[in-house]
């Protein structure tokens, strides 16, 4: 199997999963999830309202540029590496790509 559309399915997954999550939760915004295929991009969208506040945000936003997955935001509480590793993406195949790269080397993920 391409490492890539293993990635791409694993990913869809997680995802749905984390705005299904999100949309159970007591607020009156609505979690959506926005797939790429094509250019490899992968979201999940909050809109509505919170309260008396418009809420649009992207609170988890990933990326496959080539054979790797990089986590471009990740707003979740137990961070969102954590599904990907246990769904089965190696850790030398995820970058970090909020972290500095200076940093990536000790983060235990890939660099690039």
């Amino acid at each position: 199997m391409d490492t890539r559309i293993g990635y791409r399915e694993i990913i869809k997954n997680i995802l749905q999963s984390q705005a299904d999550y999100r949309a159970s939760l007591p607020d009156a915004y609505s979690s959506q999830v926005i797939f790429d295929d094509e250019r490899g991009q992968y979201l999940v969208l909050d809109i509505g309202w919170n309260g008396d506040q418009y809420l649009h945000s992207t609170p988890i936003h990933l990326n496959l540029i080539g054979d790797k997955v990089w986590i471009q935001y990740d707003d979740t509480e137990e961070g969102i590496a954590n599904d990907l590793t246990g769904a089965g993406v190696s850790k030398s195949d995820i970058v970090l790509g909020f972290r500095h790269p200076k940093v990536r080397q000790y983060t235990g993920f890939a660099v690039a």
